[in-house]
């Protein structure tokens, strides 16, 4: 957790219930939908508050796409404010937990809501260039807080 929280009072909802799944959705295949990803993602810890994204609302069901044919996956999140500076954080928490429970042929773009962070187009290049995710995931201070965030269970 960090000294000083830039927003100390953050609006904090319900966990949605989780969807059971009793088929296989895919057939055996390695294709994968939106509600998978979202289950696989939900209850990442916030880097700033004990609140998973879910129940902050950084991530919803509906940010999510899935292109199965192109093999692309796409997050949006909303930053709970503007400024925030955990933005980045956020952003290699997903791109790390993806890359540990999807295939790696899909093609993974995560990006800030439109008009949802002061810096927008500055975090959305961050999160998407392999060697700046690269180069933040080698730093042993940055990696701790990611797996904090990805494998705490404080929630």
């Amino acid at each position: 957790m960090t000294l000083g929280l830039i927003n100390a009072n953050p609006v904090v909802h319900a966990k949605k219930e989780r969807i059971a799944r009793t088929e296989d959705l895919h057939g055996g295949d390695d294709a994968v939908d939106a509600l998978e990803i979202y289950d696989s993602v939900r209850d990442i810890r916030d880097p700033e508050h004990p609140y998973s994204l879910e129940q902050l609302s950084v991530l919803s069901e509906e940010s999510i796409n899935v292109d199965v044919k192109l093999g692309r996956i796409l997050i949006t999140f909303t930053p709970t404010i503007q400024h925030c500076s955990m933005a980045t954080v956020i952003g290699l928490c997903l791109r790390v937990k993806l890359k540990e429970c999807f295939p790696p042929h899909f093609k993974v773009d995560i990006k800030v809501a439109p008009g949802s962070h002061a810096n927008e187009e500055s975090v959305n290049k961050q999160l998407n260039d392999k060697e700046r995710v690269a180069a933040a995931l080698e730093n042993p201070n940055l990696r701790q807080l990611v797996e904090e965030c990805l494998y705490s269970s404080e929630l």
